[in-house]
């Protein structure tokens, strides 16, 4: 792993650890066995380090849409739903930490935004694809032509988002919401 990996690993530990507010440039270079010094030459600001860490350490959501975008005609709609969410569920829960310390911080916002200005990202692209795959469903039969696809996808991701913030504050078991949050859905989803 070359220094810069570990600098990047290091700060997603001392975040976790420590949250994103204590997390300083000197106990991220401690913890990856550098001087700060060492950090500031991969990385300008400490923003550009938080946001390094938000790319490259969070699981992301684009394998799960683009594998279920390959699923279009095949399992159930409900089975490919329920893994998406299952994935969902997981990648909030993990960049729950970082998400609100950078909302929370104005400079990492501002960063964060200039970045997703730049490189045509953002958090609203999962969204547009789950909506994307129901859209497709529903062209071959799948999901009720009187359904609205966007909806249902901004639905679903709200739920797997409400559902990981809520696990961060209590403790709600090991149960799996997926099934009931599709379950939910496709009951407004389904062909009539």
């Amino acid at each position: 792993m070359g220094t810069r990996d570990r600098i990047v690993a290091a700060a997603d530990q001392v975040i976790n650890e420590l949250g994103l507010v204590r997390a300083t440039t000197r106990e991220i270079a401690r913890a990856a066995g550098c001087s700060e010094a060492l950090l500031y030459k991969h990385f300008s600001r400490k923003e550009d380090l938080f946001l390094a860490v938000l790319l490259e350490r969070m699981p992301a959501l684009t394998p799960a849409v683009t594998r279920l975008s390959g699923q279009v005609g095949f399992a159930t709609v409900a089975e490919n739903l329920e893994e998406f969410a299952r994935a969902a569920i997981a990648f909030y829960r993990r960049s729950l930490p970082l998400s609100a310390g950078l909302l929370a911080e104005r400079s990492l916002l501002e960063g964060f935004r200039a970045m997703l200005a730049e490189t045509g990202g953002g958090p609203h692209l999962p969204i547009m694809m789950l909506g994307t795959y129901l859209r497709d469903e529903q062209k071959i039969g799948r999901v009720g032509a009187d359904a609205d696809p966007d909806a249902a996808a901004a639905l679903l991701m709200g739920a797997c988002f409400h559902r990981a913030v809520l696990a961060a504050l209590v403790d709600l078991g090991p149960d799996d919401k997926a099934p009931g949050f599709v379950a939910t859905l496709m009951a407004g989803l389904g062909p009539r």
